[in-house]
């Protein structure tokens, strides 16, 4: 497909399935840390840590989006055969993001004492614990900065198999470290340290890989000051978005907690969580697709409105049934999980959320299209353009019509960005619709448009018990996979599937 690197559908298949359980696993270790951590250091210190963990996170968004222009201009490389300009690309983020990893933690140095004493509500007893657990994070966005450049460069040589082989172990010592230093008897400052040094060695981890991976990044160390207006464009762009997001994301739960109540907000949240936790398989997809689209975009855009038209088609197919079953089953999963009232009050919430969700899954391929063909400008000049609009539509129907209202704002957002990310893509791309029906989307959506109205029908003509629906609905499952396999599928990604199963099989 391209001179420097060869895209194929099993290695894209692949590295997705290896992203799910990169992030997976994390999340079930910190589900069986988490109750052990608060018993063991008491609600007050979980809350500092719970605090610093925030601050963790928050240090990702401060490298100016420097990590992910690594990945585009790496992949670009990577797609026209100048693997020659790769070096000169990742020792200049690098020394970038080490400067800023340098200033940021001379920042949070000197504001430790202000924000243990003045801002946070630090109990008096605690007080010199959290400042010098505070004084030993102020270490962390160095080493946190010193992980970007070299997981990008992975990431646009498509070498996820590493990445996440640091990343499983990386994330997962956030939580179970704290466990250890419980057993060993540490108090905070001491759980700190332990995090610090798991984050340095995270980064040495990453290097390790690169060396190996691209041996001429230890022959050449250059840096090149006419790369750092294009990095620092680029990133400045995705770190907009990386702000807006979020915001969009959660204020619907702002405005509850302001316009109707806490309590509202508590049934709202759960089943809010739940749609959340499940966009993990378009978040693998798009960290795959992100690179793949940047190598693709620099050699060949006929090959990339194939890539692009076939990720729509794969997001539909597996989130598609997702979505559909919590449509089915909306009420009775917050019943076993949280009740009766849950149920009662949160199943019309839970049901327009996953509309929402699939909307919102399938809007991260063409956001994610236009940051790799060096669009981020305009992914997040069209998040700035909707977002009064979205805030102000979302006020007015959480005042009128309480948390269903915010769900519907919800999921509106996502119709909204959808359309909005698809035209500008579209349009750029100069695409027709042809390339939709030459790789099989349109196919997709006839069946699974058929599934979707075919399989409530039959589940509600078999609606005496919970388990004869659920029986009804895996058998539809299955009939709907079977025609997917042999009528939307054609055999490119037939080949690609199983091409995938053997690169796993032969591990």
């Amino acid at each position: 497909m391209s001179e420097g690197q060869n895209i194929q559908g099993s290695l894209l298949a692949k590295n997705t399935v290896l992203n799910f359980i990169g992030q997976i696993i994390p999340l079930l270790v910190a589900v069986l840390a988490i109750p052990y951590i608060i018993h063991n250091l008491g609600m007050e210190r979980f809350g500092i840590l719970s605090l610093a963990w925030a601050v963790l996170g928050y240090f990702s968004m401060f490298d100016l989006g420097l990590g992910r222009a690594t990945t585009k201009f790496v992949s670009e490389a990577l797609g026209k055969g100048e693997t020659e300009h790769i070096p000169s690309i990742v020792w200049t983020s690098f020394f970038l993001q080490t400067m800023m990893g340098i200033l940021i933690g001379i920042v949070l140095f000197l504001i430790t004492p202000t924000f243990v004493e003045r801002v946070f509500n630090i109990p008096p007893h605690l007080m010199e614990e959290t400042k010098l657990s505070f004084y030993i994070l102020s270490i962390a966005p160095l080493a946190i900065m010193l992980s970007g450049s070299f997981k990008g460069l992975l990431e646009a040589g498509q070498r996820f198999d590493l990445v996440n082989a640091v990343r499983i172990p990386s994330v997962s010592l956030i939580f179970l470290l704290p466990v250890l230093a419980i057993v060993l008897g540490f108090q905070l400052p001491g759980i700190f340290v332990l995090l610090v040094m798991a984050m340095i060695g995270t980064g040495f981890a990453y290097l390790l890989f690169c060396f190996r991976v691209f041996p001429l990044l230890r022959q050449l160390f250059l840096i090149n000051s006419a790369t750092i207006k294009p990095l620092f464009t680029y990133g400045g762009w995705i770190t907009i978005s990386s702000i807006i997001i979020p915001v969009l994301i959660y204020s619907e739960r702002f405005l509850i907690g302001a316009l109707v109540s806490v309590v509202a907000l508590g049934y709202y949240t759960a089943p809010s969580e739940i749609v959340f936790r499940l966009q993990i398989f378009p978040r693998s997809f798009a960290m795959t697709l992100f690179p793949a689209f940047s190598t693709v975009a620099a050699f060949q855009k006929k090959d990339l409105g194939r890539l692009y038209a076939r990720s729509l088609k794969y997001l539909l197919l597996t989130m598609g049934p997702i979505t559909l079953v919590i449509i089915l089953f909306a009420g009775d999963i917050l019943e076993l999980w949280l009740g009766n009232d849950f149920a009662a009050k949160g199943t019309l919430v839970f049901q327009i959320l996953a509309v929402g969700m699939l909307l919102n899954a399938l809007s991260q391929m063409p956001a994610n299209l236009l940051d790799g063909i060096g669009r981020p400008d305009l992914k997040a000049k069209i998040l700035l353009s909707y977002g009064i609009i979205y805030f102000v539509l979302a006020w007015f129907l959480i005042n009128h019509m309480g948390i269903v209202g915010a769900a519907l704002a919800w999921a509106m957002r996502g119709c909204l960005e959808l359309i909005l990310f698809f035209v500008a893509s579209w349009r750029l791309l100069r695409l027709e619709l042809v390339i939709l029906a030459k790789n099989g989307l349109l196919r997709v959506l006839i069946v699974f448009a058929l599934f979707a109205a075919i399989t409530p029908a039959i589940t509600t003509a078999f609606s005496k018990t919970m388990y004869v629906q659920v029986a009804t609905t895996v058998i539809c499952m299955i009939a709907f996979a079977s025609v997917v396999w042999h009528y939307a599928l054609d055999q490119t990604d037939r080949n690609s599937l199983k091409a995938m199963l053997l690169l796993f099989s032969n591990r």
